[in-house]
């Protein structure tokens, strides 16, 4: 009966009742956090500035499994458990003797899984009594996610968007605003980190990092009344994340596979880290044989040719001090149409199981995305938003090298968003305006020539 299948659905009462914190499974323990002023680790009072005590709590837990709250589970119905179908007619179109799945995370309200976690994270907001959030995106996705949560939470909600994005997709600013968001193109005159940057560069198309540090000291100086919310990166993100890869185990089991090869493109970590870290959990515990595989833009590598080292957050250095690698938070990724992956560093959970081998990376250019995206659409009828893209890529690499090694692996990606809002971007492929772009080697080593000095 599976042989004939393409969608597999779970019913509501499978949706996962608690998170998984991979800390708990981790080799060795995550590197301290550090105060980035004093470089020394940071205490909850530290963190209290920016985070209710019940994320600080989940952020530094090591604890494997953490309870969804029911008010949380109950809005995750409207869209949880997301299917896992089967890429029959893009298996076809490529020729492969693999099987390749994927968890489509575009169903939701947002079109993205970014609203996983921005569910949680209004909701202990509201509990904690402030007014609204802060918070910077990228592409839209998660400013678009947080505002419904907000909405939902009756939040007040301000999004920094990264002005190369803020103009590139209008209508993803439209629809934050629609829920009711406040929505600033960064680098801004609102903030003194972004006056800075323009005082330097008037023309600056912006950067998370540059979003971030507005974001960040929005919520820092507002005496408590708001709190800032984040969409990838911290330990607490990428565990609310953990349901996507939960459900996967259970779709697959019904389906009769196992994944050979987990695919998940890579940011700040949130996509990546949902598909990945339930597989990864059987890897490291139970010594299972699974490859794990982080995709990230070329023009923005920071696996594949950043550093692992301790490193802001943010452009301003407002943001605690975490060790991940980083291409250098004064970084500039130029303005490529994945907006949600411009990002100067990457998740220190992603950064230490890359660090410790356990999974793999691996950067494609622009032009190879948008030409395996348009094959995907083309085979599955579904727009892939420019960042999943970059798995789509990864996939069909891997899918072509075992019909020419003659293998037969399953393989499983994070379809986390639709592409709806990005067809200005596939408009300019198909014009032939898009070009790939290596970062220069020198501009790498300029960034990171300013990372901070820490003894630690």
């Amino acid at each position: 009966m599976t042989e004939s299948l393409t969608r597999f659905e779970l019913p509501q009462s499978a949706i996962p009742t608690r998170w998984y914190n991979i800390q708990a499974d981790l080799p060795r323990p995550l590197p301290v956090v550090l105060h980035p002023g004093t470089k020394s680790p940071v205490t909850p009072d530290d963190l209290g500035v920016l985070f209710p005590q019940e994320i600080i709590n989940q952020e530094v837990s090591r604890e494997r499994f953490i309870e969804i709250p029911e008010e949380v589970r109950e809005i995750y119905k409207l869209w949880r458990p997301t299917p896992l179908m089967r890429a029959r007619r893009l298996e076809k179109a490529i020729g492969t003797t693999a099987k390749i799945y994927y968890k489509y995370e575009g169903v939701s309200p947002s079109g993205s899984h970014k609203l996983n976690t921005a569910i949680p994270q209004a909701f202990y907001n509201k509990q904690a009594g402030v007014v609204g959030v802060t918070t910077e995106t990228g592409a839209g996705q998660w400013g678009t996610a947080l505002s419904q949560a907000c909405n939902f939470f009756g939040l007040e909600c301000y999004v920094f968007m990264v002005k190369v994005s803020f103009v590139q997709k209008p209508y993803r600013r439209a629809i934050i605003q629609s829920f009711g968001a406040n929505v600033t193109a960064s680098p801004s005159d609102k903030t003194e980190a972004g006056r800075a940057i323009l005082a330097q560069d008037p023309d600056s198309t912006g950067s998370l990092g540059i979003a971030i540090s507005e974001a960040v000291e929005m919520a820092a100086k507002s005496g408590g009344k708001y709190k800032y919310a984040l969409g990838s990166v911290l330990n607490h993100v990428l565990m609310h994340q953990s349901i996507i890869g939960q459900e996967a185990m259970l779709q697959l089991d019904r389906a009769g596979d196992s994944p050979d090869i987990v695919v998940g493109c890579v940011g700040g970590g949130s996509n990546f880290a949902g598909i990945a870290v339930p597989y990864l959990r059987d890897k490291i515990v139970h010594g299972r044989n699974v490859r794990v595989v982080a995709v990230e833009p070329a023009a923005c590598p920071t696996l594949t040719r950043g550093v692992y080292a301790y490193d802001y957050g943010d452009t301003a250095g407002m943001a605690p001090m975490v060790k991940m690698h980083t291409l250098g938070a004064k970084f500039i990724p130029p303005p490529v149409h994945a907006g949600g992956l411009r990002y100067h560093g990457v998740g220190s959970v992603i950064s230490e199981l890359y660090d410790q081998k356990l999974i793999e990376a691996y950067s494609v250019p622009q032009l190879e995305v948008f030409k395996s995206a348009v094959t995907f659409l083309r085979a599955e009828g579904i727009v892939p938003a420019p960042e999943a893209g970059h798995a789509v890529a990864q996939v069909i690499r891997e899918a072509i090298r075992a019909k020419e090694e003659g293998t037969s692996p399953v393989i499983l990606f994070n379809l986390c968003g639709h592409g709806h809002f990005d067809m200005t971007a596939y408009d300019a492929y198909f014009r032939g305006e898009l070009t790939d772009y290596a970062y220069p080697q020198a501009a790498i080593e300029a960034a990171l020539a300013e990372l901070p000095e820490v003894k630690i």
